[in-house]
């Protein structure tokens, strides 16, 4: 524990070993929120794939943990090309999902933080924020802390839940941005 008595995040790669845990919290969030808006929710080799993808492309994927021995999942977060065409290939998507017993405890803006710190090391200029529900005020408020500025809303781009849900694009320069030209 730090000195204001809270137990300090831990944050690492995700790892082999991680992928039942992110399975079974991203499972959650499918059936139970509209920030995903998979309807079922996929598994564990489905998740080991995409873990696969993201690591195969040179990009983040991240776990946080709030126990001592690092093994107790609070959440996970991990970068993706926002789009395949070349002229977006300065452009990365962050993914963050926290597990419902560990919100508003660091654990998304420790996982967000440090996505956004290893992509400007890896020279991306923009980050893009895809948010499912303009009423998701918890995503919205995480990314607006750490930089990102509202960008647009699509409205009723998805159905879920026998509703219609909204996309909130939200978007952060990385490193010096549009500033300079890119390498």
């Amino acid at each position: 524990m730090n000195r204001a008595g809270a137990v300090p995040i831990v944050i690492r790669a995700a790892a082999e070993a991680d992928l039942p845990a992110i399975a079974e919290l991203y499972a959650h969030h499918v059936l139970t929120g509209t920030a995903s808006f998979e309807v079922a929710p996929p598994t564990v080799g489905e998740m080991r794939r995409r873990h696969r993808d993201v690591l195969s492309h040179g990009l983040p994927y991240f776990v946080a943990s709030f126990s001592d021995n690092g093994m107790d999942l609070a959440g996970y977060a991990y970068a993706t090309a926002y789009r395949s065409r070349l002229a977006y290939r300065h452009t990365v998507e962050d993914s963050v999902y926290v597990d419902p017993g560990c919100v508003r405890r660091g654990a998304g803006r420790a996982l967000l933080a440090a996505v956004i710190a290893v992509c400007e090391t890896l020279g991306y200029r923009q980050m893009v924020a895809v948010i499912g529900g303009s009423d998701n005020a918890a995503s919205i408020s995480l990314h607006a802390a750490l930089g990102f500025r509202h960008a647009g809303l699509l409205p009723a781009v998805g159905r879920k839940f026998d509703r219609w849900i909204d996309t909130v694009l939200m978007q952060r320069g990385l490193g010096p941005g549009a500033s300079t030209p890119a390498p």
